[in-house]
């Protein structure tokens, strides 16, 4: 089978690159430091869109339950798979309210699934057994952006109604012009043409990373530049969350592991209850009535906001 098309940007072959089986370790280390640095920097055109992406999506997901789903083949999928692992831990953010969507099943994540990401009806089918709403928030990401599964997941996603980011690393990708809100990291051609766990890939984490930690800051689960939405789980978590109560209120440490103990770990339950004086149960109410920002529940009653 001849296969023939436009030729994405991350499948280009640079003349720098051509002789990088030759140079010695520190010269070709060197020069692929330098592209993830340049990797990095193609963030920089891309932030006002990011912003603007992250200002919807938290005004979708702060309407109701819906849900933050991922979608992506290859590497692009095993970014968007750690992305989505890390928002439970740091924010709290419910498993519940996060969904994969991933060419080839999440056996995927540990062994290549080569083909999968060709497979549209796939992603059609993926999307609609997750019963996709006007809710939901669907990020699918795709180097080249001519991914047909990640394509079919942002075109189905967008005619139930759900909110679509698209990421991709090719300037003109029909990933981009499917979705709603297009985020372009034109890293160009990789030093090993195509591999696009390199720059691309690079590019790709820093903007999720991006992306999904402004709409949780939008959500209001940091405050003072702190995740007080983090559940400590394990000892080195308890004492983190120890010392931002203590941080957060000027109390003891003693005081602060009593609260979080009688707020069952909720760190903005415990700041509460130290600087009002309240009780757990009433704490949570307070923060009922601000949809559980920890600033403007502190500022309720207040004649000058925090």
């Amino acid at each position: 089978m001849t296969v023939s098309s436009p030729l994405p940007q991350t499948e280009t072959v640079s003349a720098r690159y051509r002789d990088l089986d030759l140079w010695d370790s520190p010269t070709a280390l060197e020069t692929l430091w330098e592209g993830q640095m340049a990797a990095m920097a193609a963030l920089r055109p891309a932030l006002p869109a990011l912003a603007t992406a992250a200002d919807a999506a938290a005004a979708r997901l702060s309407a109701g339950e819906g849900r933050l789903i991922y979608a992506g083949a290859g590497t692009s999928g095993r970014l968007a798979a750690l992305d989505a692992a890390e928002l439970p831990p740091t924010f709290d953010w419910p498993y519940a309210r996060t969904h994969l969507v991933i060419a080839g099943g999440t056996q995927s994540l540990l062994r290549a699934a080569e083909g999968a990401e060709d497979n549209a009806d796939a992603a059609r089918a993926e999307i609609a057994a997750a019963g996709i709403s006007p809710n939901d928030v669907l990020i699918a990401l795709a180097a080249s952006g001519t991914t047909p599964f990640a394509i079919a997941a942002v075109e189905t996603a967008r005619a139930a109604g759900a909110l679509t980011i698209g990421i991709a690393n090719s300037p003109g990708a029909p990933l981009l012009a499917a979705s709603e809100h297009a985020l372009l990291l034109a890293t160009g051609a990789e030093a090993i043409a195509g591999s696009t766990r390199m720059k691309a890939g690079t590019a790709q984490k820093a903007a999720l990373t991006l992306l999904s930690t402004q709409i949780m800051l939008l959500l209001g689960r940091i405050y003072e530049g702190r995740m007080v939405e983090m559940r400590p789980t394990n000892i080195k978590l308890l004492a983190r969350a120890q010392r931002m109560v203590t941080d957060l209120t000027g109390c003891p440490v003693e005081e602060a592991a009593a609260q979080l103990e009688a707020a069952q770990g909720r760190i903005k339950t415990a700041v509460l209850m130290i600087l009002r004086g309240i009780d757990a149960a009433q704490a949570e109410a307070l923060l009922s009535r601000h949809a559980g920002i920890l600033r403007a529940a502190l500022a309720e009653g207040r004649e000058t906001p925090l």
